[in-house]
């Protein structure tokens, strides 16, 4: 199993370093391998094409990396991929796995859709016990925004 690390919607630079460091934190003590993909905020913002309401922005951001993931397994020999999407509550599920098993089609690699949200709150709770950066957000730019003003409501 390898990590692939690809998250050019995360914004600003500073929030995506915080994440990227947990996570090769976490994978170095564990001696887990991970992959840093290119961080392209440019080629987000790009791809949204001006569309900047959820939910389909949601689903450009999980095309856009769920396909990069895809793409990497296939470059890379890998029979499998699948995403920490997943474990999410507040991610659309059904729409992910809708997107995985069209790439998985696309790219010959297979999609691991499943339904790994009962294992939330345990995360949640390692990521304190053990001092893991947790993110407050899903990590773009108007997530942020949506998080923030519905705190001051």
């Amino acid at each position: 199993m390898t990590g692939f690390f690809y998250n050019p919607n995360i914004h600003p630079f500073t929030e995506m370093e915080k994440r990227r460091q947990a996570v090769a934190d976490y994978a170095a003590r564990e001696d887990l391998q991970v992959i840093f993909g290119t961080y392209e905020m440019d080629g987000f913002f790009r791809a949204l094409g001006g569309v900047f309401d959820a939910p389909a922005r949601c689903g450009i951001c999980w095309r856009m990396r769920l396909a990069e993931a895809a793409g990497f397994a296939r470059d890379n020999g890998y029979d499998a991929f699948t995403s920490t999407l997943l474990v999410s509550p507040y991610q659309d599920r059904d729409a992910i796995v809708e997107i995985g098993n069209d790439l998985a089609r696309e790219s010959g690699v297979k999609f691991i859709g499943d339904d790994f949200r009962d294992g939330f709150r345990r995360a949640q709770q390692f990521a304190r016990e053990h001092g893991i950066y947790s993110q407050k957000y899903c990590g773009c730019v108007f997530s942020e925004k949506e998080r923030f003003c519905k705190e001051k409501s």
